[in-house]
């Protein structure tokens, strides 16, 4: 039987995939925006334990496809149990096509290329990264622990890996102050720009009880942005972006418009259905 600990949290292209909680928590777990992971303590659960999960899930659902491996930075476990824990994976499901994980700045930091090429041979070949922002003032209030050259450095590494990247950005990081907001849309394309992710999508801030950002909601040190500010501040953001291939998508369930396109061929669709 598969145990979960806490609430389970999964991008949404992972809706049909096996969720195996490979660590619980968050390692880094200090960004000033998220709650998921505070009621939790991180640890690398046990090999055999999660063995044992996959045999049930073997006997339940032997056609799994896809695997996405909880909760909040399970590539921050050590490379050669994230390795076996992919051997275990592809022995028991025949058909599977994909592993994948988050990936904090504060892991791909910590992996080698070497490291990530060899886990990506062993079936882990996606990684989501929570990019936030290119603005380094907007990054150093979401307390992300590292800088636009920083994050691309990182994401630079698992490209040579050959790891395909989802990259996600957060509309409203900056607040509704127009300087702002734009600096922190055209500085995001700028990086995302910069990645070249395979995958991109957006997500709008929300103050959540528990965090930081829902204490300086509370006391007025913090303002959201409306509809029509989040959608100027989304249309800055990919009319700026110089993207070869990329796939895109707005369909978290934070935004208010969802959008769907690839890039280069739908951006000027994308920007005009914002603006109209």
């Amino acid at each position: 039987m598969i145990q979960y600990e806490g609430t389970l949290y999964r991008p949404p292209s992972e809706a049909d995939s096996l969720i195996l909680q490979a660590t619980i928590g968050c390692s880094y777990n200090e960004c000033s925006f998220c709650e998921m992971y505070r009621d939790k303590k991180f640890r690398v659960r046990p090999l055999a334990e999660l063995q044992q999960e996959i045999e049930t899930a073997r006997e339940v659902a032997p056609w799994v496809r896809k695997v996405f491996l909880a909760d909040g930075d399970a590539l921050i476990a050590k490379a050669s149990f994230l390795g076996t824990l992919c051997d275990e994976l592809r022995a028991a499901f025949p058909k599977l096509r994909r592993i994948s994980c988050y990936a904090s700045p504060q892991a791909l930091q910590v992996r080698s290329v070497d490291e990530m090429r060899a886990l990506r041979g062993r079936g882990l070949t996606q990684y989501y990264v929570g990019i936030e922002s290119g603005d380094d003032q907007t990054l150093s209030e979401l307390i992300k622990g590292v800088n636009a050259d920083e994050w691309a450095e990182c994401c630079a590494k698992a490209t040579e890996a050959g790891v395909k990247l989802s990259a996600m950005i957060l509309l409203g990081a900056a607040g509704p102050d127009r300087e702002r907001a734009r600096a922190h849309a055209l500085a995001s394309a700028a990086l995302i720009n910069r990645i070249q992710p395979r995958f991109l999508s957006t997500l709008v801030m929300c103050p959540r009880p528990g965090t930081p950002l829902w204490a300086n909601w509370r006391a007025g040190r913090w303002v959201e942005s409306t509809p029509d500010q989040l959608r100027e501040e989304m249309a800055t953001f990919l009319d700026a972006l110089e993207l070869d291939g990329t796939i895109f998508r707005s369909n978290h369930v934070s935004n208010q418009d969802v959008l769907a396109g690839n890039f280069p061929r739908d951006k000027q669709a994308l920007v005009a259905a914002l603006r109209d």
